[in-house]
This record gives structure tokens, C-alpha cells and sequence, in this order.
């Protein structure tokens, strides 16, 4: 990861179909989605606080927006099981 970038996860929650998939586009356009509502990406504080803002601004009643930001000791201690992508690295992925 870039200086000044560490891990942010944003989880997400929306009942209307549509709002749901203008946030989904916004989120495949920064991130790397984990699963079907999950998105995993390493930026800067402004850039997720802006996509985080850009997302709320989109959300209705009962829906929610989860942003974790997890430093580089967390992202050490955490752990990816089972038939999934790895965390995003400087590197690249491997495939085996």
C-alpha cells in the first residue's frame, strides 16, 4: 500500500434495487468486491471519507453503509478461508 493508504472495507445494506446498484457501480469503480455487498480497497482517509459520503447521499430509509478502516497491524493479523480473493497487494495477486 501507498504511504498515508491503509485497508477499508465497505459493507453495505439497501432494500431498492436501484439505489443498490448505483451503489454497487460506485464501489466497483474504487474497489474490489469480496462479496455480494462487501468491497475491500486501500485509500487514503479523503478519498474513502469522499466515496463514503457519495454513497451515503444515495441511501434511503432502513438502508446502512458500513466503512472498517483497518491499519497495517490489522491487516497483518487478518486472514482470508476458503474460495475467496486475497487482500489487495502492492505486489499482485498469485494464482496457483
Amino acid at each position: 500500500m501507498a504511504r498515508g493508504e491503509m485497508l477499508t472495507v465497505f459493507s453495505y445494506d439497501v432494500s431498492d434495487n436501484k439505489r443498490r446498484r448505483k451503489i454497487a457501480r460506485l464501489l466497483e469503480d474504487a474497489a474490489t468486491r469480496v462479496q455480494y455487498s462487501v468491497f475491500e480497497v486501500a485509500m487514503g482517509k479523503a478519498d474513502a471519507n469522499s466515496l463514503g459520503q457519495r454513497i451515503a447521499a444515495l441511501l434511503g430509509e432502513g438502508d446502512s453503509l458500513r466503512v472498517y478502516v483497518i491499519g497495517a497491524d490489522g491487516r497483518a493479523r487478518s486472514r482470508v478461508y476458503g474460495d475467496a480473493a486475497p487482500f489487495e497487494s502492492e505486489e499482485g495477486y498469485w494464482l496457483v
